[in-house]
Formats: structure tokens, C-alpha cells, sequence
């Protein structure tokens, strides 16, 4: 694995930049912001993603260990590619990133060209618990740790039931109710979970099942 390049800049374009590695040019995609910090005949210093396909190897360069990491981490979404994930970081910073992953904040990933309702929902629903905002330390205890621990977990878990076709009404009430005699899961706030919980819970009864936006009967 490539973890960085530094050399001398040779090159610098609209969506990539190129690294003079001792007379081997290496050419790397970037975000606006990271090209603009590179200045052609200087020595630059870029951490970097190496992206394996069947008929290309193409290497990703960020400004900083931490844009990288947010870039590997994106692409573990599903239909999240490297290209999209870029994207995401020409638009938020990493720090802004991993509130949004943290909060459930799903309008902050539909900013990004290419990413609608439906997409940012899976986002913030596969991102649950692995991108975290640095300085959040995790407290144990009483109400006010419940409390906090649901505005983190019940945003992601109505943004996965509205994007598999619930209102966003319907989705809270169903997962109020589904947990009412589970409060464990709630303690734990784990979305996948909670999720499932709730799908098994509408599941109990057809008729729920109607409460879907568009569901035909």
C-alpha cells in the first residue's frame, strides 16, 4: 500500500495533480482544495488511497491522514464509490463529516451532487457507530446520557424507514412503540438493532404495512 507520496509537483489540474518521485511522475486524483495547496515546482506531500480494478490501479491524495481515513471509510458504503467519496470531501470537511455520520444528519450528505434522500439515508444508516467526531468521549449514566444516545441513533434509524418507503410520522411512531417494551435496545443504540426491531414489529401485523407513502393495497 502507497500511505503517502512526497516530491516534487509537476504537475496540477483540474481534478488531479502530478508528483515528481525521482524522475517517475505519479498522478493523483484530489479534491479542489487539496490541488490548490500544491504549487507546480515545489515539494508536496500527499497521503494517499490506492484503488484496485480488474483494468486500472488509480491513486487518491488528501491533505491529511484524517480526509484519508474518512475517504476509506465512505467507501465501505454500498454504491459509495471513490468518486462519490471525493466528492463528499470537496464539499464538508472530515470533521463536518463525522458529525453528520454521527448525528444521523442526512441532509448535510445531500449537498453533494450525486447523492439524494434514498443515498444519504444509506449513508448515514452504514456509517452508525464507525465514523466519530474527534474530542466525543463516550459517558455512561443517567437520563441525560439516554437522551443524547437517541439524538444520535433515532435521525438514522427514521432516515433508513423513510427511505424504504415510510413517513417520516409513521417511522418515529413505529419506533417508539417497538422499543416500548425493549428499552434495552434503546440503551444500547445500536441502529442496526433498532431496525430490525422495528421492521420485525410491523412485520407482526399486515396492516401496518399499509402505512407506507405510496403502499397499495
Amino acid at each position: 500500500m502507497i500511505s503517502f507520496l512526497r516530491g516534487t509537483v509537476a504537475h496540477v489540474g483540474l481534478s488531479s495533480a502530478v508528483i515528481d518521485l525521482n524522475g517517475a511522475g505519479m498522478s493523483v486524483n484530489a479534491t479542489p482544495q487539496t490541488l490548490s495547496s500544491l504549487r507546480v515546482g515545489d515539494e508536496g506531500k500527499l497521503f494517499t488511497s490506492l484503488i484496485v480494478r480488474e483494468d486500472s490501479l488509480t491513486l487518491f491524495g488528501f491533505a491529511s491522514d484524517d480526509e484519508r481515513e474518512v475517504f476509506d471509510v465512505l467507501l465501505s458504503v454500498s454504491g459509495v464509490g471513490p468518486r462519490l467519496a471525493l466528492a463528499v470531501l470537496a464539499v464538508h470537511e472530515p470533521e463536518a463529516i463525522r458529525v453528520a455520520a454521527h448525528s444521523g444528519d442526512g441532509k448535510a450528505f445531500t449537498k453533494v451532487p450525486g447523492i439524494g434522500p434514498k443515498v444519504a439515508g444509506r449513508i448515514v444508516l452504514e456509517l452508525a457507530g464507525k465514523l466519530v467526531p474527534h474530542g466525543t468521549a463516550g459517558t455512561a449514566g443517567g437520563p441525560a446520557s439516554l437522551v443524547s444516545a437517541e439524538s444520535v441513533w433515532k435521525p438514522q434509524v427514521v432516515a433508513a424507514m423513510t427511505s424504504l418507503g415510510w413517513s417520516e410520522k409513521d417511522a418515529t411512531a413505529s419506533i417508539e412503540k417497538s422499543l416500548a417494551d425493549s428499552p434495552d435496545l434503546a440503551a444500547n443504540g445500536n441502529v442496526a438493532e433498532i431496525l430490525r426491531a422495528t421492521l420485525r414489529w410491523l412485520g407482526q401485523d399486515g396492516a401496518r404495512a399499509g402505512n407506507r407513502v405510496g403502499a397499495r393495497g
